[in-house]
């Protein structure tokens, strides 16, 4: 695609370990633009197999950075349909909602159709969206792709460790996180992992103790997101390069 990245993005350097692929590249432009070009050949396979593409997007800067890319995308915008992972409880307007992070760096930008960008309604209070945004996920599941990010905590969307949470739960009402505000929504394991692909993005050098220890087999929320395809996961070399040899 002209104009959308860097003439060659750098060569990625990959680890398979059970159903969690690694792949680690030098610097978080390189984890944006893989991320873009990833999500835009799902986007493809979608719509020649099944004629629309279902993606669930994250929150957080690193996904930020991979949907400025895609304002210059060429895609059948049209045919996409977009939900999102979790939400903080606040206003619809208000800025550090994720839904509308996406929407002023990328969703404004692009043609798809209003009526297939679905908002989790958190306006409404946890228990509230949750049921209305289950109602939803349920009737349309399986995802094509689903986006996450890992906090430097190991959590992941809004599911936080130590916070209590069913591995079959579809969505979750949020009390008590640990990073403001207290009140979100979450799809939960069940519905993460209920997707064709789950793209996990991870910079900087704060997360990288949060990927050893998903590395080894901790607790962590993400860990128990486990579609049938695996996980693939994007990090730069400032994550991860305790444990995947690129000192």
């Amino acid at each position: 695609m002209p104009g959308l990245y860097r003439e060659h993005v750098p060569r990625e350097e990959s680890v398979v370990s059970a159903e969690v692929r690694w792949h680690v590249l030098p610097d978080a432009a390189a984890v944006a633009e893989a991320a873009a070009e990833r999500i835009l050949s799902a986007a493809s396979q979608a719509i020649a197999a099944r004629g629309r593409f279902r993606i669930v997007l994250a929150g957080g800067s690193t996904p930020r950075a991979t949907y400025r890319l895609l304002r210059n995308a060429d895609t059948d915008w049209r045919l996409w349909e977009v939900y999102f992972g979790d939400e903080r409880c606040l206003p619809p307007d208000h800025p550090e909602r994720n839904s509308r992070m996406a929407q002023a760096v990328w969703l404004d930008h692009v043609s798809v159709p209003a009526g297939r960008i679905h908002p989790i309604p958190a306006e409404q209070g946890p228990e509230a969206a949750a049921r209305a945004y289950e109602a939803l996920v349920r009737s349309v599941v399986p995802f094509d792709l689903v986006l996450l990010g890992l906090g430097e905590d190991g959590h992941t969307a809004s599911l936080f460790p130590g916070l209590e949470w069913s591995q079959d739960a579809w969505v979750v009402a949020v009390h008590g996180a640990p990073k403001p505000p207290p009140e979100r929504v979450s799809l939960g394991p069940r519905a993460l992992g209920d997707s064709h692909g789950v793209l996990v993005l991870v910079t900087g050098a704060g997360k990288r103790a949060a990927v050893e220890q998903w590395r080894s087999g901790a607790d962590l929320p993400v860990a128990h997101v486990q579609p049938a395809t695996g996980v693939d996961v994007l990090l730069d070399r400032a994550a991860g390069e305790t444990r995947c040899g690129n000192r």
